[in-house]
């Protein structure tokens, strides 16, 4: 299902991504001669082409008839290619992965993009990532307008959360409430992502936490009748709030380890399914029963549970649960895997019932809120980017394989799309890096003939597509090998 999902994800990026090349393109009258999903090197899956007043259809062809170049050349030549790493717009007059200077020894030709002038190419260049951000926006605010919104303010994660070992070695401990980073103080309305997101980007040097403890308190009561005396202690809980002071390496270490998260929100056991074989279904635990303890110690979230369960594997134990406000003591054996044989609530409104703020929108309050998270969006992830500078740096780099993975192992339309948007943000950025190759490149050349009235010279421009594409290929080497590097590593 990952795969169908990145599959389905590329193909819409890679379409609003050429797509915003060829509409520029055919506004200012140049001739688009092809137009790919995917590369097609030796052979395409499709071609299609309209000419003689009705569309033509090639499937599995490797050379394209001399006549559907000859006929109606203002018309493109549309494919699907069978190398899902990208796709192309071929404009005439330009010279870009599937051109090179000799291919414009002609004089150039009114419907080439080498003859426009030098906004129009400015514009046809950065149609590509234009279209990605704005197609990002669009589909935030469809998803506003379709799902609404779900926000769980920081402080209403009663039961705190779960830290990665690279904080709890700076002072961390699994359970803390962040109430401040830096600066930085955590209101009622904080969204979660927000405080994540601080933690991650801005290497803080003092961040505040409120920490549950547990104190003992000690007393002796004479028993008069046997002549001893019977120790009692009483465990209490109490909030304090802690300064850890950071040590100033935060953004180093995450470099080093490249860890899949840094804190976790921490969630109740709550029951939904049961598995086949189930010991928990067995032993008359029913769905909606709410886990708290494991022999009779407080275990209340799903992190603590689990690894009680572990370390009582095939051992006789009991749960003790809440059921419609009812506390129960359940007896039962787990087996030598550890655990109940349960399927856990995983919707955070039923989590956390009382904690969720979701905010519906109808379509004329969606289409800012959309844009205002979309440019929060980029702001944060080009924030990030600052991980990549660190010593270890280049071991962040991911490929399909860390694409692939943030997609749901279940097809979830809300997640796909969140998703999606999310990679065209990226696209569009990562495009408008000034690298030869890419629009980032052109877009350089462009601005640099607009302000000196000076043209690069078409050998210059091909060298450079040709060191730019040895870099992109280069970069698309390391960062697969990085993903195959993690998946035998199991990190995947």
């Amino acid at each position: 299902m990952k795969l169908l999902a990145l599959l389905l994800s590329l193909s819409f990026l890679v379409i609003t991504h050429e797509f915003g090349h060829y509409c520029f393109a055919r506004l200012f009258k140049c001739r688009v001669r092809r137009f790919y999903l995917f590369f097609n090197w030796k052979f395409s899956i499709l071609k299609a082409k309209k000419f003689d007043g009705k569309w033509h259809f090639l499937w599995f062809n490797a050379t394209t008839p001399k006549e559907w170049e000859e006929k109606e050349p203002d018309n493109t030549l549309w494919g699907i290619g069978w190398i899902p790493l990208g796709g192309y717009c071929d404009i005439a007059g330009m010279i870009d992965e599937t051109k090179s200077a000799e291919d414009m020894e002609s004089e150039p030709q009114p419907w080439e993009y080498r003859s426009k002038k030098a906004w129009q190419r400015l514009c046809i260049i950065s149609g590509g990532v234009l279209v990605n951000f704005l197609s990002a926006l669009v589909i935030y605010a469809a998803i506003f307008a379709h799902w609404g919104q779900d926000e769980l303010p920081m402080r209403n994660a009663t039961l705190g959360y779960d830290y990665h070992q690279i904080l709890i070695d700076e002072g961390f401990k699994n359970g803390d409430m962040i109430l401040a980073i830096d600066n930085f103080k955590v209101s009622d309305t904080t969204a979660i992502e927000e405080v994540i997101n601080k933690l991650l980007l801005s290497n803080p040097k003092n961040v505040t936490v409120l920490r549950t403890q547990q104190l003992s308190d000690t007393f002796f009561v004479e028993n008069p009748t046997e002549n001893d005396t019977t120790v009692i202690v009483e465990n209490l809980d109490t909030s304090v709030i802690v300064d850890i002071a950071m040590s100033g390496k935060l953004l180093e270490k995450i470099g080093k380890e490249n860890p899949k998260y840094l804190m976790l929100l921490r969630t109740p056991f709550i029951v939904k399914d049961f598995v086949a074989g189930s010991v928990a279904e067995k032993a008359g635990i029913q769905i909606g029963d709410s886990v708290v303890s494991i022999n009779g110690e407080a275990t209340p979230s799903f992190s603590e549970i689990t690894e009680a369960l572990q370390d009582n594997a095939d051992k006789d134990i009991t749960v003790g649960l809440y059921r419609n406000d009812t506390l129960m003591q359940v007896p039962l054996h787990i087996g030598s895997n550890g655990k109940l044989g349960v399927q856990c609530e995983d919707d955070i409104a039923k989590l956390f019932p009382n904690g969720i703020n979701h905010i519906d929108y109808n379509i004329f309050q969606a289409i800012p809120a959309g844009i205002k998270y979309g440019c929060q969006t980029l702001v944060v992830y080009v924030s990030s980017l600052k991980i990549l500078f660190t010593k270890s740096g280049a071991s962040q780099l991911g490929g399909f394989g860390t694409i692939a993975s943030v997609f749901p192992k279940e097809w979830n339309w809300q997640r796909f799309w969140t998703m999606t948007a999310f990679l065209a943000i990226i696209l569009a950025f990562m495009n408008i890096i000034p690298i030869p190759g890419l629009d980032g490149g052109h877009i350089v050349f462009t601005l640099w003939e607009m302000i000196t009235r000076r043209k690069p010279s078409e050998k210059f421009l091909e060298r450079a597509q040709t060191v730019g594409m040895i870099l992109l290929f280069a970069l698309l080497i390391v960062a697969n090998g990085n993903d195959l590097l993690r998946w035998l590593s199991g990190k995947f």
